[in-house]
């Protein structure tokens, strides 16, 4: 299950964080990655690093173009795509009656926009080579609970779910699987940047939001390791049964259990 050769997989938000992990997981058990990040030089630098034939590659998950501009050029220059993680995301602290509409929308744009044009893309291409594939959306445990002052993150990642949902029914026929991976606090630069913003936000110190807010409700104290979410996404590449499809996998060491 974990022998990825011949696969094709590509990975958003792959230059750094959990995206950089998958894709390095994905190199090692034999698939050709793509690195697609909006950080294109970066990209390429991660891409070069792990060898394997893997590319890298400019891509804004919000611009419809540049991703199917980026599709087709996978598809020219390794084949389709048999495994597509839509990663990308970004994170903005802030109390619901002072969010900015322009950070409502950008929050929406790369979670849910990024998924979706992705995952089409990803469907028009697994289709067309009639071999299925799997579409990994990366959620949250907010895919299920909520925090306060997160409303655009906590409400795309509930929208994740049912995007993943409506793959699972309408790729079915084609063998092409959806499912969501819910990772708890991963100690990435995206959440170590939330740390003092949340500080403040909360008027508590930053060892009180680490301890008392991110990590209380775990059974071992621990954040959730990148590894754990690399080896879960390496689980639903190679799980080629729609029997796992349209579900989602909590990986938050106990923080939200369902």
């Amino acid at each position: 299950m974990h022998d990825l050769a011949g696969k094709v997989a590509l990975v958003t938000g792959a230059a750094s964080g959990i995206g950089r992990a998958i894709a390095h997981a994905y190199a090692q058990a034999g698939a050709r990655v793509v690195v697609a990040d909006i950080a294109a030089d970066k990209a390429r630098e991660v891409a070069a690093s792990m060898g394997h034939g893997a590319i890298g590659l400019a891509m804004d998950v919000t611009d419809e173009v540049q991703v199917d501009d980026g599709f087709a050029q996978v598809a020219r220059e390794l084949g389709p795509v048999d495994i597509l993680v839509s990663n990308a995301g970004v994170q903005i602290i802030s109390p619901l009656v002072d969010f900015e509409l322009a950070d409502w929308k950008r929050m929406l744009a790369i979670h849910m926009d990024g998924a979706f044009l992705t995952s089409r893309a990803a469907m028009r291409q697994m289709i067309a080579s009639k071999r299925g594939g799997s579409i990994i959306l990366m959620g949250s445990a907010h895919s299920h609970v909520a925090s306060k002052f997160k409303a655009p993150y906590v409400a795309a990642k509930h929208g994740l779910l049912g995007l993943a949902r409506v793959i699972a029914k309408e790729g079915a026929k084609d063998n092409i699987r959806s499912n969501v991976i819910c990772p708890g606090f991963v100690l990435t630069p995206l959440v170590e940047k939330q740390i003092p913003e949340q500080a403040r936000e909360l008027g508590i110190s930053e060892d009180d939001v680490v301890r008392n807010v991110m990590l209380r409700d775990t059974v071992d104290g621990e954040f959730t390791t990148l590894k754990d979410i690399a080896d879960t996404a390496l689980f639903l590449a190679g799980f080629e049964s729609n029997a796992l499809t349209g579900q989602s996998l909590v990986v938050t060491h106990g923080w939200h259990i369902q």
